[in-house]
């Protein structure tokens, strides 16, 4: 699903009320409130939906497979998404 189809799927959820611009600026203000809130917290979790948490990878040894030469990739930090079982059972 594109942002676009998106979109277009919470405003017709909503019945239509609201203009596509207004939706789309809705849409746009949850997804920067859950950024903001992993960035800030580090959790944001939203029942039977799932929750976002922040991963840390430690540093570690890696190797160029072109060359074998070993090198250190530095530690660091991906958001990961854990799906509630409500979700889980829908799928």
């Amino acid at each position: 699903m594109t942002k676009s189809e998106l979109i277009d799927a919470v405003n017709a959820a909503l019945g239509g009320r609201y203009t596509k611009k207004d939706t789309g600026a809705a849409v746009q203000a949850v997804f920067d409130v859950v950024a903001d809130g992993i960035r800030k917290g580090g959790r944001i979790a939203y029942p039977d939906f799932g929750t976002f948490t922040v991963k840390e990878r430690a540093a570690r040894e890696g190797r160029n497979p072109r060359t074998k030469e070993t090198l250190t990739i530095a530690a660091s930090k991906s958001v990961g998404f854990k799906a509630a079982p409500k979700l889980k059972e829908g799928l």
